[in-house]
């Protein structure tokens, strides 16, 4: 499987944006799907998360202002952000295939090269 992430970008804040993972390979529907994000001397973390049934998670960052979605037929999962703040400027990442806990980086076989966001204050 390999995974594109897109959509990143410069936004002030309050704006949104809305990032996208394509996936090539036949099993992306089998697939749990996450979004982690790295800032600049941060670890990577976990942003959020959407298994093969829809069930969903997020970090308590993402709580309220971020949703995550996927489309099946397109191989496409999608993070919507909105009120973006300058706290959430950070290389995104999409991971496929968890195997472990949700939350954690170590639980997901496959990575894309991550987009970059920017929001401005």
């Amino acid at each position: 499987v390999q995974l594109q992430a897109s959509g990143g970008g410069l936004i002030q804040a309050g704006g949104s944006l809305r990032l996208s993972c394509t996936a090539s390979g036949r099993t992306f529907r089998w697939y749990d799907m996450g979004w982690f994000r790295q800032a600049p001397g941060n670890e990577r973390e976990f942003v959020a998360g959407i298994s093969r049934s829809g069930d969903i998670w997020y970090a308590k960052p993402a709580e309220g202002r971020f949703t995550i979605s996927r489309d099946r037929a397109q191989k496409t999962a999608y993070l919507q952000m909105n009120s973006l703040e300058p706290g959430d400027t950070a290389v995104y990442y999409c991971a496929a295939d968890r195997s472990g806990t949700y939350h954690s980086a170590q639980s997901y076989s496959y990575w894309g090269r991550g987009t970059l966001v920017t929001v401005s204050s």
